[in-house]
């Protein structure tokens, strides 16, 4: 049991859940910067506003790692104790192994269709299936997306995992951190995750 701040957070494996309705962000979120904070706040905000559960989707291990193309940048618990101080009500944690990485974009609509999204956020080079097949125009052709702006650093860089590795290499980890941690919310008690999720972290 972990305590973040808001309401419970439940974690679930990608096959353990259904909905009813949903507003769903998805991704990686691999060290959940402030890229993917706002993007999560956008998802959350548009689920309160019309009254359904706010999902997070995210992988584990995140697909650039699993395929040895990239370390992480946070373990698998932290990044969970990210999202979850964001505010979701669900976050969904799919395996992503090479067996599943090779499914077809179809495969992963439906998984999708158990959760009925009302609106899908996710980021302009979002890519799911087998050969990165399925885009965001595929997935807009099936559900409503969003996609939002991507947020820049102050030097007009987008926010991204690339960028604050680069920016560790290049021995700026102060730099690095502002990018990973200066949106985030503090830590308070009254948050718990919800650990369905048992043996996984």
């Amino acid at each position: 049991m972990l305590d973040f701040c808001g309401d419970a957070t439940r974690v679930l494996p990608d096959h353990a859940v259904r909905l009813a309705a949903s507003v769903v962000t998805i991704g990686a979120f691999d060290g959940v910067h402030l890229g993917h904070q706002s993007l999560v706040r956008g998802a959350v905000a548009e689920a309160r506003e019309i009254g359904v559960p706010a999902v997070v989707w995210t992988f584990d291990p995140p697909p650039k790692v699993m395929f040895g193309r990239a370390e992480p940048l946070v373990s698998t618990a932290g990044k969970l104790a990210r999202l979850a101080a964001l505010g979701p009500d669900v976050i969904v944690l799919a395996s992503f192994t090479r067996a599943y990485a090779a499914r077809p974009a179809a495969a992963f609509l439906a998984d999708l269709a158990r959760i009925a999204p009302r609106r899908v956020h996710v980021g302009a080079d979002f890519r799911f299936g087998a050969g990165q097949a399925g885009d965001v125009a595929l997935l807009a052709r099936h559900l409503p997306v969003h996609v939002p702006r991507k947020l820049c650093c102050p030097a007009g860089v987008p926010v991204s995992s690339t960028r604050i590795r680069a920016l560790l290499r290049a021995g700026r980890p102060a730099e690095a951190q502002a990018l990973m941690t200066g949106g985030f919310p503090a830590r308070a008690a009254g948050h718990r995750l919800i650990e369905d999720f048992r043996g996984r972290i």
